[in-house]
């Protein structure tokens, strides 16, 4: 057996196997430690940028509108009067006359972040004490502010962020959600597993109006891409705790083609590294089944495979694992595309070495400094 060929299936297997472990512990301790909805739930201001007429985008938007929630209110932003977006908005209105919703055009701020500028346009016009952010591809269930501010009702937590699962309609599509409920989730659970609770996702952020204005409001990252990242860097460092929330919310891939896939995992990827580069290195040992299938190419022997075979079956029932919660017809056959999956995701964890150059909202930008390139 090549020395090589037996290292790579080990790792590959150790990997794979751990993040099977990390998974479903935290899958135990969201279960376990979920907080009811609070007895009198506090007022609540949603803030939701919007940037054009996306998929799904009403179906989207309608969720906020069905919430079993007592009292809230929902702003909208869009920073140009023609925006399609607007016009979805006032839809909902229509739709829900009884309900606080309200469009607003943001103008004006100075910074790189157009959803930072869009957000510190919406702020002046939130009337309640607890704030939820959540980019417009979210979609949520109707107890979902009951249990995202629900946390905020103890002294200590300061931010509460949600994970999410990623539909695909469509090959390439397919292949987007996979990198979100595969690699992703599986990512985010090995890290809390080793201790770590820097995290803090755009699909769901509540916090404390007070907490907010503390870090130096939304002005303080205007320049930051990493927006979502940095609000739970400063909230952290006011010596409060970031509650993952035992919800999960729902996003939707809409990839059609290999350069879309690309360019939106490549900015991912090349903001991850500029972030946090020694972690973004170490990234490597995550893609089961190239560093499998190479392992095997080395040393096609039976030890060898005896090495390789846990890390495959690990990676298979990650797959089934993220998918028991939102059953899929379309699971089995994703199934057969991890290989691709996880060696497309080595290329792209490659590739985003070459430079941190990302394309966002029709720019270019640095991810390692955060302005144009």
């Amino acid at each position: 057996m090549s020395l090589l060929g037996g290292l790579l299936c080990s790792i590959a297997s150790a990997y794979a196997v751990v993040a099977l472990v990390a998974v479903l512990r935290l899958r135990r301790a969201l279960a376990a430690g979920a907080t009811g909805a609070a007895t009198e739930p506090v007022a609540v201001s949603v803030l939701k940028p919007l940037h054009g007429d996306e998929p799904r985008l009403h179906e989207n938007l309608r969720g906020y509108c069905l919430q079993a929630h007592p009292r809230y209110q929902l702003l909208f932003g869009i920073q140009r009067a023609d925006d399609p977006a607007g016009d979805v908005v006032r839809r909902l209105q229509a739709e829900f006359p009884a309900l606080d919703i309200e469009l607003v055009l943001t103008v004006g701020g100075q910074g790189l972040n157009r959803k930072v500028l869009n957000l510190a346009g919406l702020l002046p016009r939130a009337r309640h004490p607890l704030l939820v952010i959540a980019d417009s591809d979210i979609r949520v269930p109707p107890d979902y502010l009951r249990r995202v501010t629900a946390p905020l009702q103890h002294a200590g937590t300061g931010l509460v962020t949600c994970l999410y699962f990623a539909h695909g309609r469509g090959f390439w599509a397919r292949l987007g959600a996979q990198f979100v409920n595969d690699w992703f989730m599986p990512s985010v659970a090995m890290a809390r597993l080793s201790g770590e609770t820097r995290y803090a996702f755009g699909s769901t952020l509540a916090l404390r109006r007070e907490t907010l204005d503390a870090i130096g409001g939304f002005e303080a990252l205007a320049d930051e891409l990493a927006d979502d990242y940095w609000i739970g860097e400063r909230v952290r460092a006011l010596g409060l705790r970031t509650e993952l929330s035992a919800l999960r919310v729902v996003t939707d891939d809409v990839s059609t083609s290999l350069r879309a896939l690309c360019e939106h995992e490549l900015r991912w990827l090349r903001t991850v590294r500029g972030l946090r580069p020694r972690g973004f290195f170490a990234l490597v040992v995550s893609f089961t089944w190239p560093l499998a299938l190479a392992g095997l190419a080395l040393s096609p022997t039976w030890p060898t495979l005896c090495l390789a075979l846990p890390g495959l079956l690990a990676r298979s029932a990650l797959h089934g694992l993220q998918r028991a919660d939102h059953p899929e017809p379309a699971a089995l056959r994703d199934l057969l595309l991890t290989p691709l999956r996880d060696s497309l995701s080595l290329a792209l964890w490659a590739w985003a070495h070459r430079d941190s150059t990302v394309s966002w909202q029709g720019r270019r930008l640095d991810a390692a400094r955060g302005r144009p390139s």
